[in-house]
This record gives structure tokens, sequence and C-alpha cells, in this order.
């Protein structure tokens, strides 16, 4: 399946505990079909003391959300949109918005 979402792309949670919140894409995982998004699904870790983290103790920090719960907001406009690829004869593939046909990338 292709990647429509990628690092750095603002993305609004459509379902779940963060239902309508927007956060920047941290990390994408297209193999497991998973993203990080900053500020969305913060869980509590607790961790031991190590010599990066010499306090440990229990750390607020984000954990993966399918990408089947999060849609592309349109850089322009600000809303929410469905996105597809296209193709042109000798050209790499694109991101378009399928609600006015603009491209994203």
């Amino acid at each position: 399946m292709a990647q429509l979402i990628k690092k750095n792309d603002t993305v609004v949670v459509l379902s779940g505990k963060d239902k309508g919140k927007k956060g920047r894409v941290l990390r994408a995982m297209p193999s497991k079909s998973q993203v990080l998004v900053e500020g969305v699904n913060v869980v509590k870790k607790h961790q031991k003391p190590t010599q990066n983290n010499q306090s440990g103790g229990i750390v607020p920090m984000e954990a993966p959300l399918p990408m089947c719960k999060v849609m592309l907001v349109h850089p322009k406009t600000g809303e929410p949109v469905r996105v597809t690829r296209q193709r042109e004869a000798g050209k790499p593939s694109v991101r378009v918005s399928k609600k006015d046909r603009s491209v994203i990338d």
C-alpha cells in the first residue's frame, strides 16, 4: 500500500480518546500501518534509571496510532482531506487531494 501520510504532515484524529485533535507526524511506520503524532495518544511509561536518564520514574510519551484513525489536513485550506496518488509519464507520483484535485507535495 502506498504511504499517503508522511513525516512532518499535519493530521487530525478521527476516533478514539483524542478525537478531533490535530498534530504533526513525528514518525510514519508504513510496514505496521501506524503513525506517531505529537501530543496525541499520550501514555505513561515506567522507566528505570539509566546512564542517560539518571532519575527514571514515570515518563509521558506518545504511542503509535493506526493510520486508518488519522486523516491528512490540507496545508492550504486547513481541512481534513482524502488523498490519492497521481502518476504522470516520466515523473514521480505525487499526492493529490480528492476534494479539489490540488497537489499536496
